[in-house]
């Protein structure tokens, strides 16, 4: 359904506390509507503190047992995870509430700003949403930005689960996503479009969505060194197309990379014009994803300059190759790798200095491993060095009907008869303390992982079992 600001009554949110709702609720309530909402993981307990931010800022939490419905002028939106069966949805139907999804609400919103810069592709979405509302932010454009991590740079005590902000300007940045089809409601005036690569979806369906996707835009920012990207972007007039790529023509191109263990540096090419740019995060990928953000926030009217001198300031999203600490010489990272491609470039980033690699990696879900397994095992073998050790406790599940054709212990099996050193370890506590008892001085401890919140919890558990060992 379609959401204009003018109806904005109270809202209420099925799973608010979700990636995706959570920042989209702050920004209705930075905009002015009454939001209130529930979610399963505040029943369980789990992860408090996140709960306890959205109650400082005002908004309701009731148990998603259907109590926080009781008006047929409450606007209902839900998650794509909520069955019909969950009470809530029960009494909004039986009061004829209007109902929408996260993804119709956050269009909406989108396509009625005067500047809507959509963010898509297979990998990096987040991080080069981020940078893209860094660079406007600290040029003074004052954006709204809607991510799916927490954006450090703009966390602070009073805010620490910064994965929205709500501006003033004229520019709505969003990552928008293809893997529920959703990407086809959004109408960018500005669409970046990183990459093109297996996930949820088929290669054939994406192209289509992401075709779709930048063919609507005024400007398209698009990675010339996917290939899939690039066709995609070779279909449109070329006075809509800003293409970047690393160490390959393009309108803009990176030269010149020079690594470091969290940071990395480069040049950047543009008309002939050779400016340098040093990132506080690390790894080729984040080069690639600076690129798309530049790109995008010159085409927003920021000149080269001051995008570059600006994104020197950006410092990382949450779970995002995020250290989170240091033990007897361990140092654990938190990481969202989830696909192939995240997956690669983190081992990639990491492998690029010395230390062996002890890597957790909880499935986001079994419906997942069945339509990429053989990639990520593919991947694991390629890129695990022959004294990295990998533990795969079972996928996260929350809840429903999930055939499980595919799980974690056929996915060691296949990784091992691949010649690395892999290990299904059903529960996840168990998982991480076989790491924690495996480590020694100069490993990196990696957790990798979508779609649940307490992964971090896990990292930031096993520096405290390495500092007590």
């Amino acid at each position: 359904m379609e959401i204009s600001k003018s109806s904005f009554g109270p809202c209420f949110f099925v799973g608010i506390g979700g990636s995706g709702m959570m920042p989209l609720a702050m920004i209705l309530a930075g905009r002015g509507a009454t939001v209130a909402g529930s979610d399963r993981n505040l029943d369980q307990g789990r992860v408090p503190a996140k709960f306890d931010d959205l109650a400082a800022k005002g908004v309701a939490l009731f148990p998603q047992d259907g109590s926080g419905i009781v008006s047929a002028d409450q606007l209902v939106i839900a998650s794509a995870a909520i069955e019909a069966s969950v009470p809530d949805m029960i009494a909004a139907d039986a009061l004829g509430c209007t109902r929408s999804t996260r993804a119709a609400m956050l269009a909406s919103l989108f396509n009625d700003s005067r500047l809507p810069i959509g963010v898509a592709g297979t990998s990096g979405k987040s991080t080069v949403t981020g940078m893209i509302g860094w660079i406007l932010h600290a040029v003074g454009r004052d954006p709204t930005v809607m991510n799916g991590a927490v954006m450090k740079n703009f966390a602070t005590q009073d805010a620490p689960f910064a994965s929205a902000l709500v501006g003033e300007g004229d520019a709505f940045v969003s990552e928008v996503d293809e893997s529920d089809g959703s990407i086809a409601s959004y109408a960018p005036k500005i669409a970046v479009l990183n990459n093109v690569s297996l996930d949820h979806k088929s290669l054939d369906e994406l192209r289509v969505l992401f075709g779709d996707f930048v063919a609507k835009a005024e400007t398209a920012v698009v990675n010339a060194n996917d290939p899939d990207a690039a066709a995609l972007a070779a279909r449109l007039p070329r006075g809509r197309v800003t293409t970047f790529a690393i160490d390959a023509s393009a309108d803009l191109r990176a030269e010149n990379l020079k690594p470091e263990p969290f940071a990395i540096s480069f040049d950047i090419v543009s008309r002939g014009v050779r400016t340098p740019v040093r990132l506080a995060v690390p790894g080729r990928h984040n080069v690639s994803n600076a690129l798309a953000a530049i790109g995008a926030a010159m085409a927003a009217d920021v000149p080269l300059g001051d995008a570059v001198k600006t994104i020197a300031g950006f410092t990382g999203l949450r779970r995002r190759f995020d250290l989170v600490g240091e033990a007897g010489g361990v140092s654990v990272i938190d990481d969202f790798g989830h696909n192939p491609d995240k997956i690669a470039a983190t081992l990639d980033t990491l492998h690029a200095f010395p230390g062996r690699l002890l890597l957790l990696f909880q499935p986001h879900g079994y419906g997942p491993l069945k339509v990429m397994g053989r990639e990520l095992v593919a991947t694991f073998v390629d890129r695990m060095a022959e004294d990295d050790i990998l533990v795969l406790p079972d996928p996260a599940y929350y809840g429903g009907t999930v055939t499980r054709e595919v799980t974690s212990a056929n996915i060691v099996e296949q990784i091992v008869a691949g010649g690395r050193d892999a290990r299904h370890i059903a529960d996840r506590s168990d998982a991480a303390a076989a790491l924690v008892a495996a480590a020694r001085p100069g490993d990196r401890i990696v957790v990798m992982g979508a779609r649940d919140d307490t992964l971090s919890v896990l990292a930031a558990g096993m520096v405290d079992a390495l500092a007590a060992t």
